[in-house]
């Protein structure tokens, strides 16, 4: 079996990417209609940064899923791939058809800048022992609890999409799993960074990503169309994250020190943080400033 770095495999995705515009459609064009697949799967409970993707060699490449992902695997990281696909050439199509939404459409918290951090997914009204239902028919990658997740479930689908599923109560998948849409993945909980119950639901390509309600209309529960034509824009706020900056507050730090030292304005800093003049910081606190 050959061990790829999450380094290395980032090289070899990048490569791929690189495809002039005509071969990637093509590339990906091939793989809409995915059909399910076979992995070995290797066990690692490690929390390292640089977890280890698990190669199979002689994987079945006929499926898109595959044809997208090659056959890397991992059942610990939820975006092991570092690819950046904010300025991918054309139009991906991805089949939406058989969507199950995975419960209630009440959104307690959006997609994107909270506060300080970003937040990579939407956030949906549960009480704890909630059915959690998969979006579409795929195979569970990882099935585990986490720091900041507390209970999840990653499923990566076989229209080359994957899901994130938090703060559960209860898992009630496996890793390699092979689920049908509307297949129960857990129940609804509060584990993890939660203030309170509720589902933290992420929808990503190749490790990136999609605002939901990019897709979803959140009053149906359905998505907007059968089929996603996936552009650039879907990840523009990449490019945003890059420009980010942040200062952490140090003894004696004040948001008038912290705009001389940044060259921003207290009113800029304040409106990017959500805070007002008046707000105490916290040692150790970050404070965005860009």
């Amino acid at each position: 079996m050959i061990k790829y770095t999450r380094s290395k495999y980032a090289l070899l995705l990048t490569l791929a990417l690189t495809l002039s515009s005509a071969a990637f459609s093509q590339l990906v064009q091939d793989s809409v209609d995915l059909q399910p697949y076979d992995l070995k799967i290797e066990d690692d409970e490690s929390d390292e940064a640089d977890s280890v993707l698990f190669i199979t060699p002689g994987a079945d490449t006929a499926y898109p899923a595959c044809t997208i992902y090659g056959s890397s695997w991992s059942n610990i990281d939820v975006n092991p791939y570092g690819a950046s696909l904010a300025n991918i050439p054309d139009t991906i199509p991805i089949n939406l058809a058989g969507y199950t939404h995975p419960n209630h459409n009440v959104i307690t918290s959006r997609f994107g800048f909270r506060r300080w951090k970003f937040h990579y997914g939407i956030d949906l009204r549960v009480a704890v022992g909630d059915p959690v239902r998969c979006a579409f028919d795929g195979r569970v990658r990882i099935a585990r609890r986490g720091r900041a997740y507390g209970n999840y479930v990653v499923v990566r689908h076989y229209n080359g999409l994957e899901t994130t599923y938090a703060h559960l109560s209860k898992i009630k998948v496996k890793v390699n799993d092979e689920i049908k849409s509307g297949d129960l993945v857990g129940l609804g909980g509060n584990t993890g960074r939660s203030s309170g119950p509720h589902l933290h639901y992420e929808i990503r390509f190749i490790g990136q990503a999609i605002d939901p309600m990019m897709i979803i209309n959140f009053e149906t529960g359905a998505p907007y169309t059968d089929t996603l034509s996936l552009a650039a824009y879907h990840f523009e706020y990449a490019k945003e994250l890059e420009k980010v900056q942040y200062w952490t507050v140090r003894p004696g730090d004040s948001l008038w020190a912290i705009s001389q030292k940044t060259g921003i304005s207290i009113a800029r800093i304040c409106e990017i943080n959500h805070i007002s003049r008046s707000s105490i910081l916290r040692l150790g606190q970050h404070i965005r400033y860009r």
